[in-house]
């Protein structure tokens, strides 16, 4: 493609000014170019004079000029080049690399977009992984869209990719026994005893309907059972019963994990018991106060962790750390976690665990992804899982659908706080994002199925005399098509699934621009060929897009 084309060329012209020692700098450099903000400014901007400036020990315009008499134009592909400001090197290219974008989109159809520049990485993600005491929250919900649409990037880039929900069902966990107090005390209720609900009890209603269920299967069994054996039952009855309801609400939004991971297994098995003596045996465990503690400090942490209690129990540092050194040993290289915002300071000792462990921290990245907020006209919806007004995901898709409510929660970058207006979502206007997007997608459906009527024959991309694309909508329109791969490949290495919305937006704006400004079905045959082509090349990329997004691309609307 043309972009590659230009990288390779300024590495030639550098390599060709080094030869004839005109410049002087070790190594290949790397280049890096990008498509300008102002068309004004080329198709492609490059400023690796400016990065090379101080080991070549020339003024950057220098070596950009240098590079610009190397490069000449002589393989058909640049026009023109002009250096700028204090050493940018702006290229303007012929208009036929923009109709070997249509032809490509036409050859590879779903394909487009796909590489192999992540082939060899076998990344697992770890994504939602909420408690299971409640329905999954609308904030969970964020964290599904974002880690499902970043495994589906890097998916697109040939790497092997795992989706991983980590259950915390650890048999000390003080929330779980507190959920299954709850179920207890709706259950006795629910048979006439007069029991109070205990001042941290979930007073959700799904507590209600699970005790309701267990009372329609097992009647009045648990009444007289001692309380204990009751409480451990119920405990597991109850996480059981949300696991099951987190299943089904987040297939309706669109994610299947490969695996549901319970963190109770890693103690069963013994993996925390190993984790902790392969920490002391490697000299980053010592004790203090009956406690067992890590070194977190040697790895940067702010202050040493407790890994075991006085009393023995292991804390959640523990388990951590026995849960990713068991993910680099199923095969992951890339460890990818996406977590809500109150565990950010859980990043700096997890990676110090997994240093100490043996591992490399830099394979693990985590996400933290910030607060949602529900604005209803105007006014903030209030949330609170134990209070028993939680907003479920199943209730925001079920309001604005599941299209409305991935693309929303994808608007805004990961560390952004978010306000999700519900009125907007769920309008059938421009205004709305996700709406005026699969618009697009609709109305290029329509387009197609309306040259079918009039017996208009779309022609192949081959077919196509492209070279009458030449109005500025058009050029715009195929420009944009022609960064989708890039974008793919940006969005998953940087971990910014967000930026997906941005590009659907400008794609739908430039569609919806060609179409109003280029009539497609008009009186000069060649010249409508032409533009269904780029219409057909358009909604192949729309609907790549969508996809990635999780997100369905309507033929009608």
């Amino acid at each position: 493609m043309a972009k590659e084309r230009v990288v390779q060329a300024i590495q030639q012209a550098l390599e060709a000014a080094r030869d004839r020692g005109e410049l002087s700098f070790s190594g290949t450099p790397e280049v890096e170019i990008e498509v300008p903000r102002n068309r004004e400014h080329g198709d492609f901007s490059s400023n690796v004079a400016m990065a090379l400036a101080r080991e070549a020990n020339l003024p950057p315009r220098k070596i950009a000029e240098c590079i610009v008499a190397s490069i000449g134009v002589g393989d058909g592909l640049i026009d023109r080049m002009e250096v700028a400001g204090p050493g940018f090197i702006n290229f303007y290219l012929k208009p036929g690399w923009l109709h070997d974008v249509i032809l490509k989109i036409a050859g590879e159809g779903d394909r487009y977009g796909r590489s192999d520049a992540g082939a060899g990485t076998k990344v697992l993600l770890e994504f939602v992984s909420a408690n299971p005491n409640g329905p999954i929250t609308v904030a969970s919900g964020r964290g599904g869209a974002i880690g499902d649409t970043l495994a589906r990037l890097y998916e697109l880039t040939g790497a092997q990719v795992a989706r991983e929900y980590y259950i915390n069902d650890a048999a000390n966990s003080t929330q779980m026994i507190n959920f299954g107090k709850s179920l207890v005390v709706r259950y006795l209720q629910e048979l006439g005893q007069s029991i109070e609900m205990p001042e941290d009890g979930y007073q959700g209603t799904y507590v209600n309907q699970i005790a309701k269920d267990i009372i329609a299967q097992h009647g009045d069994t648990y009444v007289s059972m001692d309380a204990e054996e009751r409480l451990t039952l119920f405990t597991r009855m109850a996480e059981d019963a949300m696991i099951a309801q987190q299943k089904a609400d987040l297939e309706e939004f669109g994610i299947v994990f490969d695996c549901w991971f319970s963190e109770r297994s890693l103690h069963d098995s013994g993996k925390v018991r190993e984790a902790v003596a392969k920490l002391d045996e490697r000299g980053f465990t010592y004790e203090k106060d009956g406690a067992v503690w890590l070194r977190s400090t040697n790895f940067g942490d702010d202050k040493d962790r407790a890994l075991v209690r006085s009393n023995g129990s292991p804390t959640y540092i523990a388990a951590d750390a026995a849960y990713h050194a068991d993910k680099f040993e199923r095969g992951f290289n890339k460890l990818i976690n996406v977590w809500g915002p109150d565990h950010h300071g859980y990043i700096a000792r997890t990676k110090a665990a997994v240093a100490a462990l043996g591992y490399r921290a830099g394979d693990v990245d985590i996400l933290i992804y910030q607060a949602v907020r529900l604005m209803s006209s105007g006014e903030v919806v209030m949330m609170s899982k134990r209070a028993g007004d939680v907003i479920s995901l199943s209730e925001l898709v079920q309001e604005v659908g599941k299209d409305a409510a991935r693309y929303f929660l994808l608007m805004r970058s990961h560390d952004s706080q978010l306000d999700f207006d519900l009125e907007l979502a769920k309008s059938q206007s421009e205004e709305n994002p996700v709406y005026y997007v699969q618009y697009a997608h609709a109305r290029i459906a329509a387009l197609l199925r309306n040259a079918e009527e009039r017996g208009v024959v779309v022609p192949t991309a081959e077919d196509a005399n492209l070279s009458l694309l030449v109005d500025e909508p058009e050029l715009d329109l195929i420009k944009k098509l022609a960064d989708w791969p890039e974008e793919v490949a940006r969005a998953a290495f940087r971990h910014e699934p967000h930026r997906l919305s941005a590009f659907a937006t400008e794609l739908a704006r430039l569609f919806h621009k060609f179409y109003t400004e280029c009539r497609v079905l008009g009186d000069d045959e060649a010249l409508s060929g032409a533009r269904l082509a780029l219409v057909s090349a358009s909604k192949q990329v729309l609907g790549n897009l969508l996809h990635t997004m999780g997100i369905e691309a309507p033929e009608r609307m």
